[in-house]
């Protein structure tokens, strides 16, 4: 017989061997799921009674399972496949399969668009109560008594960062704690029927005690009807609740590395788009594409920075993580700006970065028409820094740019009739200080269009003043098939106002287009081929078949052609060999080619009697 303390460890284990959800592995020993889901956290509150322990005992033989002795710390070791102890937690891949098995478990009842906005303010809701739990132990060690200490925190919430209500905390939700719901001032039940009606309940009951929350956890009406049936079936929700339960993928402070839960919320952002096509490249910028971005830029502490088409807020926080790399000991945030024009983005956007710990000043509205950001004259308000992904080849109608009261546009190049790739830049160029510089993804058909023409061409001649006045410093290629609105390659266009001396007058032209790791259904970059990527570009110096400094003078000549590939000849695909080796080769064709013949000849000539 194992030890009762090894039960959370057996549990975990059975279900890891037989591929069974909590739900199912509580009818399989014939208790609710509830009782399955305080067993397996561990937390002492319920242990299963001698009867069911032999329930336990018999299914783990069936699943393969030895246990340690008795005395000893409760070991499972399985002739199976082998599940991460919760010490494990520090890495990506657990807390990604978690999330993917929460969006798979309410497949059919939602289109994949959907599922974030379900699964976001759940997951967002989980970490905010793992950190509350983690904030009630740090007071509990300061006062003596987890009791006593949330006491306290009843009579001074000010001593957390986020308070949580008790029915709003996730050992209630999960059904590991009990919780008496007061009546109300009729004296009605309050209790609510299911468990869409309790999560809503709560994110409301949170943003109560929270009001800077509101819009960011109470986006959606988790019990929400329509023709008299639910959105979202109660079952399928509490199997969400049951995934994000797993003690495996706690989210407090000590349990994940600082950037951990924000590479799994993009990895669930990179999911959804997979299966939403267009709408989702709108909102997501490959992971790798804005770290190689701020690789470039090199954010240093306290610099603005700005999004105006913020989407998910990704750019903004890659920023902030590698400013963090840079200078590891410095205190001093970078400040972040972002705009986002859709409501749903701009939740999103607040959630991740309060996942995050981030500071921003986020603000709604089309950036094109109302840019947001002004400065005490109503200019528009100029930053160190600038990123984004705008829409690529976004039209515009031309009186929106001719009677622009910022002058951003007639007064840098002129205005454009055709795509709206140049107007982007155009904007990113008044929104930066006068030391500014930027990194702007776009179409890599916004290089070119134009070039050569013998007509006269508007976003040719755009090209031509900001190449004219220096402020283009570089051109990323970067591979193909990496956007999920797109398989097109796409090019990162980097600015700067303020360029290094050994810089002026030249364009750096950077061809990545070959660094790239083949994915499904998407091609993407290699971490260390990202690192690569921005050494080779601060380096400046040239690299065959990747890297080019281009004379502005050549570029005058090619008529603003701003493309990489014209610039990079592509080092050749084949193998180099000795003549000798090319003349053995050929010999053994040769002979093949005779052999071959002769079987032919044979065939034929059977054919032929």
């Amino acid at each position: 017989m194992t030890s009762v303390a090894a039960v959370p460890d057996v549990l975990r284990a059975i279900r890891a061997n037989l591929e069974l959800t909590q739900t199912e592995l509580a009818e399989r020993l014939g208790v609710s799921y509830a009782t399955v889901n305080r067993w397996e956290g561990g937390d002492g509150s319920t242990k299963p009674q001698k009867v069911k322990l032999a329930s336990i005992l018999a299914l783990a033989e069936e699943a393969g399972i030895d246990f340690a002795d008795p005395g000893d710390s409760a070991i499972v070791k399985s002739g199976r496949r082998s599940r991460a102890a919760k010490g494990d937690t520090k890495t990506t891949k657990p807390m990604e399969q978690m999330l993917w098995d929460a969006a798979c478990s309410i497949r059919g009842e939602k289109d994949a668009a959907k599922f974030k906005d379900y699964l976001l303010p759940l997951l967002f809701l989980k970490r905010l109560s793992d950190v509350f739990d983690d904030e009630i132990s740090r007071l509990a060690d300061e006062f003596g008594d987890r009791e006593v200490a949330l006491e306290i925190v009843e009579e001074d919430k000010e001593l957390l960062r986020f308070y949580l209500p008790k029915e709003a905390r996730w050992s209630v939700i999960s059904g590991r704690e009990s919780y008496d719901w007061p009546p109300d001032d009729r004296g009605r039940s309050t209790t609510p029927k299911d468990i869409g009606e309790h999560l809503t309940k709560a994110v409301r009951a949170v943003v109560r005690y929270n009001p800077s929350l509101s819009g960011v956890i109470d986006v959606v009406d988790f019990a929400a009807e329509r023709n008299g049936e639910r959105d979202i079936n109660p079952a399928k929700l509490r199997g969400v609740v049951e995934a994000f339960s797993d003690p495996r993928y706690r989210l407090g402070l000590a349990d994940v590395q600082p950037d951990f839960l924000g590479r799994a919320y993009e990895y669930l952002l990179r999911k959804f788009a997979e299966g939403s096509g267009q709408s989702a490249g709108e909102f997501f910028t490959p992971t790798e594409v804005g770290f190689l971005m701020a690789r470039i830029l090199r954010p240093r502490p306290g610099e603005t920075c700005h999004d105006y088409a913020c989407g998910s807020g990704g750019l903004l926080i890659k920023l902030q993580l590698i400013a963090r790399e840079l200078d590891p000991t410095s205190k001093v945030p970078l400040k972040m700006f972002g705009q986002e024009l859709q409501a749903e983005s701009y939740a999103v956007v607040r959630m991740n970065t309060i996942i995050h710990d981030m500071d921003v000043d986020l603000q709604r509205g089309d950036t094109m028409i109302n840019p947001k950001f002004r400065d005490s004259v109503g200019g528009l308000q100029q930053f160190d820094i600038v990123v984004a992904n705008p829409m690529w080849n976004q039209t515009f109608s031309p009186d929106i740019l001719e009677d622009d009261p910022y002058d951003r546009f007639a007064k840098a190049g002129g205005v454009t009739s055709g795509k709206g790739d140049w107007p982007w830049l155009q904007h990113t160029l008044a929104v930066m200080n006068d030391g500014g510089r930027a990194a702007v993804v776009l179409d890599t058909g916004a290089m070119t269009r134009g070039s050569g023409s013998k007509n006269d061409d508007k976003e040719r001649n755009i090209r031509k003043w900001f190449v004219d006045r220096d402020f283009i410093e570089g051109v990323v290629l970067l591979p193909d098939n990496l956007f999920y609105n797109t398989s097109a390659a796409g090019i990162i266009v980097i600015l700067n106002k303020r360029k290094p001396a050994t810089r002026k007058g030249k364009v750096l032209m950077l061809n990545a287009s070959r660094r790239f790791t083949k994915g499904r259904p998407k091609n993407f970059l290699d971490s260390a081929d990202v690192v690569e990527l921005a050494r080779i570009y601060q380096a400046a110096e040239p690299v065959e078949g990747e890297f080019a400094v281009v004379e502005a003078a050549e570029l005058v000549n090619a008529d603003y052609n701003l493309s990489p590939s014209r610039w990079i000849a592509r080092a050749a695909d084949v193998e180099k060999r000795s003549i000798p080796e090319l003349l053995d080769n050929l010999r053994t064709l040769d002979q093949q080619l005779t052999a071959l013949n002769a079987i032919v000849y044979s065939l034929v000539k059977q054919v032929a009697k």
